[in-house]
């Protein structure tokens, strides 16, 4: 019973997520991407957790996984966040 209300749960939030990101107008893009970018932060933070907090060589090979990947998404979404905020900044400011 619990793998069935489990699958229940996952089908949902696939199907509520894909509706709302479906509905977020384009200028509040930015604003959502530097709110996943802080929920990336707090993944990194429980990775750091993980990879320190095991007694097994397998478990720190896979949280030293957790800390690279969660890293690689922190710094490349704020390297966007920064790139489309840069879009809207008038000329004036870009050349100084």
């Amino acid at each position: 019973m619990e793998v069935v209300f489990l699958t229940f749960i996952l089908v949902l939030s696939v199907f509520l997520g894909f509706e709302l990101i479906s509905k977020v107008p384009a200028t509040l893009h930015t604003p959502l991407m530097s709110g996943a970018n802080a929920i990336s932060g707090i993944t990194l933070a429980g990775a750091f957790l993980g990879a320190g907090a095991v007694d097994s060589q397998l478990g720190t090979w896979l949280g030293t996984a957790a800390v690279t990947l969660a890293s690689i998404n922190v710094v490349g979404g704020y390297l966007v966040t920064d790139r489309m905020l840069g879009m809207f900044k008038s000329k004036r400011e870009v050349g100084k």
